[in-house]
């Protein structure tokens, strides 16, 4: 079992940078791919970033590559998404998504191969 709690959300103005945060815990969180998705109101989840769990491998959405970063500090459990340049169109709320594996260089980027969730934190961007 791996539980997974985000922070870092909050109203901020285009242009402006925020950090989000997912807290993993449990016995497997360090063999975790983890990935970051999003959903606006009244929209499907959609996927954001993830990186696999040796934290070498990383893979974006098209619109947020070269805005957003993923890291992992694999000693401290947590995983970042550093958001810079938002936008309007970045509002939602954040979830971060972890899937077990075996393989250090995975990642994954469906909604339905994660295994866990967290229950979001919610960014939005003023115009």
């Amino acid at each position: 079992q791996v539980q997974l709690v985000e922070s870092g959300g909050g109203s901020v103005q285009a242009g402006d940078s925020l950090r989000l945060s997912c807290a993993a815990s449990g016995h497997s969180a360090s063999s975790a791919a983890m990935a970051w998705f999003r959903q606006a109101p009244g929209k499907d989840r959609r996927f954001v970033a993830s990186i696999s769990w040796g934290g070498d491998d990383t893979h974006y959405e098209d619109s947020v590559k070269g805005r957003f970063t993923i890291s992992r500090d694999n000693a401290k459990n947590t995983v970042y998404l550093q958001m810079n340049s938002l936008e309007p169109e970045d509002t939602a709320v954040y979830y971060c998504a972890a899937r077990l594996t075996e393989n250090s260089r995975y990642y994954y980027w469906q909604t339905y191969e994660h295994d866990y969730w967290g229950k979001g934190t919610l960014v939005t961007v003023s115009s």
